[in-house]
């Protein structure tokens, strides 16, 4: 599969790695001399210098013969140049990056009207993400599956937790509720672990469940924490702005942090039940006059991710039910979890995670590909869901008995909307949605592809 990638900032710097290593037949297209060099220096990739949104450049990059353009510069109406053009001259789908929340309002316009494949906006997505965690704030990430029927919940086992030591057989026992730890990762190692797996202390875990099941458990467990409903933001950009709006709407007390005045008097028009204040979210004065003591969470999102850093450890110091924190390099990651900040989020991940998801199903024939995707346990497994076809080959046949690939858990079964935690008795039937866990490595692409 041919695939352009117009922009090489930090999403398509993501988008180039992943694709790349994936084994796709990439061409990168920057204006930038610089990116374009440590490109090919980096990846197996082409990369051309110049405007992506140029006739000429484009059928340079070979835009007549691609099978996806993706457009992810930092000027949206670049991006949809970029398609529009691209589309013209032959590539057979596009997909453009759109932030601006008012071209946010129009997605289904310039899907619809202007051919474009797919609209991805990373700080709504990334908003999306911090709502769901606020909303059920034991977990450190959550993702969702099956229009929300099924949860997929990362936490941290604490030193002195009920879980630790416990074989995953007997957590049954502990809480009555059916779930499913599907993945562990235990210092550097990512496990995926059967009934005999022993917990220890400092493991992450992922798990599946409904969200009802989910905090029976968490309450059996002594770790359920209440929905935030006192929020500071620090930091005003699109991803607060997207955020308060989601929170607000359902109730949720928001304050917002902004140094600059003018953005200040836009966020107060845009967001008249919020509060915003103009002053700077990393001075601790500003911080204990505004009562970030006296909040439920505290969500750091400036454009910087050291500052982020630092006021969230500081937010932890001060002993914030839950603190969320807004990490744009990937390199950061390891240093983040290290000094004890486990719920972060990467606006350019969620995005590649969707694009990746959308590639993927490219390649897959019909009912066969992947409907949803989430990278976890820092992107070494993957989390996939399928719809089981009429025509599949593997329907009531005991899971234990299936020819599946080494490495592959079936996570869940959802079944005219009853969620199954499946054990190996369990079959799969034609209309499923079946979620089910791999190693990065392997890359899913549909669903033939977890059976040997």
């Amino acid at each position: 599969m041919k695939i352009i990638i117009v922009g090489d900032g930090k999403v398509g710097m993501t988008l180039t790695e992943f694709l790349s290593q994936e084994g796709y037949d990439i061409t990168v297209i920057d204006h930038n001399p610089k990116v374009v060099n440590h490109v090919i220096n980096t990846y197996d990739v082409m990369a051309i210098n110049g405007n992506g949104a140029s006739y000429d450049i484009l059928v340079e990059a070979g835009a007549a013969r691609a099978d996806l353009l993706i457009a992810a510069t930092s000027s949206d109406e670049l991006n949809i140049l970029s398609c529009l053009m691209a589309k013209k001259i032959g590539a057979k789908n596009t997909i453009a990056r759109v932030r601006n929340p008012e071209y946010a309002q129009q997605l289904v316009f310039l899907r619809e009207e202007l051919g474009l494949s797919m609209v991805v906006n990373p700080e709504l997505e990334a908003a999306r993400e911090i709502s769901r965690i606020l909303r059920f704030p034991t977990a450190i990430k959550l993702d969702c599956f099956s229009k929300g029927r099924v949860d997929l919940a990362e936490i941290k086992l604490p030193e002195r937790g009920h879980l630790a030591g416990q074989r995953l057989c007997e957590l049954y026992r502990i809480c009555k509720e059916k779930i499913l730890v599907c993945a562990v990762q235990r210092e550097e190692r990512v496990i995926i672990p059967d009934g005999n797996f022993v917990l220890a202390a400092g493991d992450k875990i992922h798990i599946t469940g409904t969200h009802a099941a989910l905090a029976s458990f968490f309450k059996a467990i002594g770790m359920f924490k209440e929905k935030s409903k006192h929020v500071m933001i620090i930091g005003g950009g699109k991803i607060s702005y997207y955020l308060a709006h989601q929170m607000l709407d359902i109730g949720v007390d928001i304050k917002i942090i902004e140094k600059d005045e003018a953005r200040c008097l836009e966020l107060s028009d845009r967001l008249p039940r919020a509060t915003v204040i103009c002053g700077d979210g990393t001075d601790q004065d500003t911080l204990i006059e505004e009562g970030l003591a006296s909040s439920d969470a505290c969500v750091v999102l400036t454009g910087i991710d050291e500052e982020n850093i630092v006021v969230s450890l500081y937010a932890q110091s001060l002993g914030i039910a839950k603190v969320i924190t807004k990490i744009d390099r990937i390199s950061f990651t390891d240093m983040v979890e290290s000094v004890g900040i486990d719920s972060f989020v990467s606006p350019k991940t969620i995005t590649a995670n969707r694009i990746i998801r959308y590639v993927r199903a490219m390649q897959a024939s019909g009912e066969h590909s992947v409907k949803t995707l989430y990278k976890i346990v820092n992107n070494q497994a993957e989390a996939l869901e399928f719809l089981i076809p009429q025509d599949c080959t593997y329907t009531n046949i005991p899971l234990k008995d299936l020819p599946t690939r080494k490495g592959i858990l079936f996570a869940s079964i959802i079944r005219r909307g009853r969620v199954i935690i499946p054990g190996g008795d369990d079959h799969l039937e034609a209309g499923d949605s079946v979620i089910v866990i791999a190693v990065a490595e392997d890359f899913i692409k549909n669903l033939e592809d977890i059976f040997m």
